[in-house]
């Protein structure tokens, strides 16, 4: 089997050529071969090289790439040209493993390189010119949708507990029918090392399953293994999240997974604190879980138009957004969608009203500089938001006579 050069435009660009040329005997692997096989986009071009890191820098560097050292210690180089970036890592095999990290040596072997990756699909390799080389049966697994590791499960996890999550992550893309059975075994047996793993990588997972067309199956297997607990000790909401699945599906929403993410926890700030934290989620990601589990969306499809103008006014469109389609996966199921949809009509449509009085001309009506002006814009400002956004000069100056009467 080959990669059609002619119907995989990746493969012909002038920087992907070059990048192969400048290596010499260089592969690609993993994910772009494994996506042009099915068919799907290619987005991310990974090399492999059986040279050093050092020597990948030299050869890329007199072609006229860019080079970063993203994992040098692990043999990774990225080369950058013309915007277009690749990442060039050295045949590997590892020397030691303590379920976390591997210490590597470098190889010029590409059949050791093959049985270090976790997945038999992501152990195939391609040339330039599209010959596949698959070293553990990875084509037919592939077709199958069998994810399937290369070699024994067991000692694969132990060497890092990141492929748990992997395996079902893989699974839920690419996966047909029921898992693997030895694989599903030797993760619910090893899910205790899950807490040896840091936030971000286990976020890391987790978001790209959460963003899969419909993660809700894999999820469920992973909740009776006793694997998910391991991340999420709540009681889950597993209707509602199914419930999004299929309206992000009826709808063509693109799956965020922030948004499904709330939908499956329960409706508790502290328990959305929790797991932003334990995931290390920066500060954005945190406060906008930590908003959807207030369970302010219920209640959005009865509200007045005016009401509608003030939520989108005070919260933005994104998080207005954000309220409307988890509400709408926690209404029952049958329910009418077109409140929903006209709410999510109004917010694509909003342009949020400015506010038009500065605290220049408070100043410029006698108050001195100072704490007194902020809180006379917001009293005014809250006015203005209650007289849904009104654009009458008159009142506003009569508004703003009568802060200037009142008491500090």
């Amino acid at each position: 089997m080959r990669i059609d050069p002619a119907k995989h435009g990746w493969l012909n660009e002038p920087e992907t050529q070059a990048v192969m040329q400048a290596l010499g005997e260089a592969r690609f692997v993993g994910g772009a071969v494994r996506n042009a096989l099915l068919g799907a986009a290619v987005n991310n071009i990974d090399i492999a090289v059986p040279v050093p890191p050092e020597e990948s820098i030299r050869l890329l560097e007199a072609a006229g790439f860019k080079t970063i050292p993203t994992g040098i210690d692990h043999g990774t180089v990225t080369a950058i040209k013309n915007g277009k970036d690749f990442e060039v890592t050295s045949l590997r095999r590892d020397v030691a493993t303590d379920g976390r990290h591997a210490v590597v040596a470098y190889t010029r072997d590409w059949s050791e390189d093959a049985a270090r990756r976790d997945f038999t699909m992501n152990a195939l390799y391609a040339t330039a010119d599209g010959e596949i080389f698959d070293y553990h049966g990875g084509i037919e697994d592939l077709i199958a949708g069998r994810v399937r590791f290369v070699g024994e499960p067991r000692a694969r996890i132990a060497e890092d507990y990141l492929r748990i999550l992997r395996l079902f992550r893989f699974h839920a893309w690419y996966g047909k029918g029921d898992m693997d059975a030895d694989a599903l075994r030797a993760a619910a047996d090893a899910k205790q090392g899950l807490k040896q793993l840091s936030g971000e990588r286990i976020a890391k997972e987790m978001l790209r399953l959460l963003e899969c067309p419909n993660p809700a199956p894999v999820l469920r297997v992973m909740a009776a293994s006793a694997i998910l607990s391991e991340i999420l000790p709540f009681a889950l909401q597993w209707p509602r999240l199914e419930q999004m699945i299929q309206l992000d599906a009826d709808n063509f929403f693109a799956p965020d997974p922030i948004l499904r993410l709330a939908a499956l926890l329960p409706d508790d700030p502290m328990a959305a604190r929790t797991v932003a934290e334990r995931l290390r989620f920066s500060t954005a990601d945190r406060e906008r879980l930590e908003d959807l589990a207030g369970g302010g969306a219920r209640a959005l499809s009865h509200l007045p138009a005016r009401d509608i103008r003030r939520l989108l006014y005070e919260l933005g469109v994104p998080a207005f957004t954000d309220r409307v389609r988890l509400g709408w996966a926690d209404a029952p199921p049958g329910s009418n969608a077109i409140p929903w949809r006209m709410l999510l009509s109004v917010a694509a449509s909003f342009k949020k009203p400015r506010f038009p009085l500065t605290g220049r001309e408070v100043m410029a009506a006698g108050v001195p500089e100072g704490p007194r002006v902020g809180k006379i814009l917001t009293a005014i400002e809250d006015w203005w938001i209650d007289q849904d956004f009104p654009d009458d000069e008159t009142a506003l100056a009569e508004k703003l006579k009568d802060a200037l009467r009142s008491p500090e």
